[in-house]
């Protein structure tokens, strides 16, 4: 057991009070434990608050000293219920991915926007519109770049070809 508080500190609320009684009883009009203030004696408590049988005493199975038992939290990553969305969700990553890389690198873009509108075909999400915009920007960036490329493979060749053995 503990040592009895020093007399200039106050008692520890961790602890019963001296005796094995509990505190006297307050005037009325103030506040019992587990009682909110405001609620008048004898009512029934608000909902989520401990009701007891005596008011003033713990429940059943709780001394004093011990910290009352805590409600069960919701579990992480639980906000509620699901939006009432008709379709499936959001946007398709594939689609936007899609049209980011007909910019990026258009090959690939173009990758990507075929398994995007294969995906949206079964999973009810958005971007139809993205990855249709995704596979033509990468389709005419990658046309641009085999016809710049041709193109300057034809200039080499026809500047490094002599017109005196021809």
């Amino acid at each position: 057991m503990s040592q009895p508080p020093e007399p200039d500190q106050p008692p520890s609320p961790y602890e019963p009070p001296p005796g094995g009684q509990p505190p006297p009883r307050q005037p009325p009009g103030t506040p019992q434990y587990g009682q909110p203030y405001g609620q008048p004696h004898g009512e029934q408590p608000a909902y989520g608050q401990p009701a007891y049988e005596h008011p003033g005493q713990p429940p059943h199975g709780q001394q004093w000293g011990q910290q009352p038992p805590y409600t069960p939290q919701v579990p992480y990553g639980q906000y509620g219920p699901p939006s009432p969305q008709g379709r499936g969700g959001g946007t398709n990553v594939l689609a936007i991915l899609s049209l980011v890389f007909a910019f990026v690198f258009a090959p690939a873009g173009i990758a990507l926007g075929h398994l995007a509108k294969r995906q949206l075909r079964t999973s009810g999400e958005e971007g139809d519109q993205l990855a249709t915009w995704g596979l033509i920007l990468s389709y005419v960036f990658t046309g641009i770049y085999l016809v710049a490329c041709c193109g300057w493979l034809a200039l080499v060749l026809w500047a490094g070809s002599d017109s005196r053995y021809a």
